[in-house]
């Protein structure tokens, strides 16, 4: 056994991937294949189910041909995007519709109806969220209300988000869904067993089409042989988030890390105590392991990697992502250009789902690089203002442990060290959320002892320390609290 391979499927946003590890957590390929987005209306980002199965089927087959067959693998973990949900017969395993991704707003109206109605206060006490869009709950009733042949499914009907929707596929209908993204749906209360009876009725979702919930590493099933050329062991879930978390090896308070992909996101471990946040954070199950949960406070920023997808495919001031570091260092400074990327609302800690995006400080002067640098800093304030929530609810940061596509940007990483008056890490591999599922499956498959042996094989990392100036710091965030203020 130890000398056999972890299979990952991690089943991102924009793209699926299956990675090939070493059972001392050594990467030794990855196979990736993109993924579809549809936006049939402002505000509405949707996914083809089949396309995100057949996509990481096809790259899991890869990795299975690289390692010389089924045999070679020890266990497969599954990290993937959170919030997005997906219908489908239990019968025939057909998607119902397309999914609806962690992106989407279309139930906005919904979400204020149920605030209005004075329903935030239970379900953030229950479920440690805010109501909001971002939550998978909202999404499902909004799938019941408007395909008639959801609700036609009556008890055919199978509910889930990706990893769900993975394992069902893999295993010939295993229907389960792991603590950390059912804590991500409002439908389960953070101290409570399964799903709650009610929110799912608050909300209008049949729990008869819910998954069963179930610890983050375990024995859960196995492939079916046809697929991967024989059974392999399903032993690893996990959220993109907690997963990497886990993978950077941040499982004590005080370590924190931030994924920069397509979005944002702050977790930082608290431990066995339920979170109760005073400062619009989330409280969230970081993780499940032997029916016990570890807890963790998140921020989550909803435009992140997007934005400079935004800059490079709809305004053309770049041609890649990889040129924005040399363009940022091109000009001292922003020349007074501050960027709001509201493109999909505000996350924490404003949490308001109608702001749109604000460019302030035109001048005749203003170049694109102002532009592009604007929009990188744009990141560590957003992120200035999650460490101040944090601080607030009691859990201060040491270090900051930054990960995902956007943490390869040297300028990035020194800016948030800058703007945070922290050291920020960056490790050598910044594949994280593939390695925390690696660990996870490690551990369920009985490799390692407990996620503390398997942090392990987490990977050196480059420190950035601060360098600015307590002035130019102070006169940044006032020049972003002011564009803050413009779009109230």
């Amino acid at each position: 056994m130890s000398e056999r391979h972890l299979l990952v499927l991690d089943a991102g946003t924009t793209s699926t991937r299956a990675m090939l590890y070493a059972p001392d957590g050594a990467r030794i390929a990855t196979a990736q294949a993109d993924l579809t987005q549809y936006y049939p209306q402002p505000g509405w980002v949707e996914q083809d189910a089949a396309e995100i199965w057949t996509h990481t089927l096809a790259c899991a087959r890869q990795m299975v041909d690289r390692a010389g067959g089924a045999d070679r693998i020890a266990a497969i973990g599954i990290a993937n995007q959170r919030e997005t949900v997906v219908a489908w017969h239990r019968r025939t395993g057909d998607p119902i519709g397309r999914a609806i991704v962690w992106q989407d707003r279309r139930t906005a109206d919904h979400c204020a109806a149920l605030r209005a109605q004075g329903h935030e206060a239970l379900v953030q006490q229950r479920t440690g969220l805010v109501i909001d869009p971002y939550f998978s709950a909202t999404k499902m009733r909004w799938m019941i209300n408007h395909r008639p042949e959801v609700a036609a499914a009556g008890h055919g009907l199978a509910l889930g988000t990706i990893e769900s929707w993975l394992v069902w596929k893999l295993t010939g209908g295993l229907h389960i869904s792991d603590a950390s993204n059912a804590s991500r749906t409002q439908l389960m209360a953070l101290d409570g067993t399964g799903w709650d009876a009610e929110l799912c009725a608050l909300f209008g979702v049949p729990g008869a089409a819910l998954p069963e919930i179930v610890d983050n590493a375990g024995d859960f099933g196995a492939t079916l042989p046809d697929w991967l050329g024989g059974p392999i062991r399903v032993c690893g879930l996990a959220g993109d988030q907690q997963a990497a978390t886990i993978g950077q090896g941040c499982l004590a308070a005080g370590a924190v890390k931030a994924t920069l992909g397509t979005g944002a996101f702050v977790l930082a471990p608290v431990g066995a105590v339920v979170p109760a946040s005073a400062n619009r954070l989330l409280g969230t199950v970081l993780c499940q392991m032997d029916g016990r949960r570890h807890y963790a406070l998140e921020g989550s920023i909803f435009v992140a990697g997007s934005l400079i997808q935004w800059l490079r495919d709809r305004i053309g001031l770049i041609a890649a992502a990889v040129d924005t570091d040399a363009i940022a260092r091109s000009v001292p400074d922003n020349g007074g250009v501050f960027l709001l990327p509201a493109l999909s609302g505000l996350g924490a800690p404003h949490w308001r789902p109608e702001a749109t995006g604000v460019i302030s400080g035109l001048t005749h002067g203003t170049g694109k690089a102002h532009i592009v640098r604007a929009a990188l800093e744009s990141m560590a304030h957003q992120v200035h203002d999650l460490a101040a929530a944090f601080a607030a609810d009691g859990a201060p940061w040491r270090t900051l442990r930054i990960d995902g596509g956007m943490s390869a940007n040297d300028w990035i990483a020194q800016d948030m060290a800058d703007m945070l008056d922290l050291t920020v890490e960056r490790p050598a591999d910044v594949e994280t959320t593939a390695r925390g599922a690696a660990m996870l499956a490690g551990v369920g498959a009985g490799l390692f002892p407990s996620l503390e042996a398997a942090a392990g094989i987490a990977s050196a990392a480059t420190p950035f320390t601060p360098l600015m100036s307590a002035q130019a710091r102070a006169q940044r965030l006032a020049g972003w609290r002011a564009v803050l203020a413009q779009a109230e």
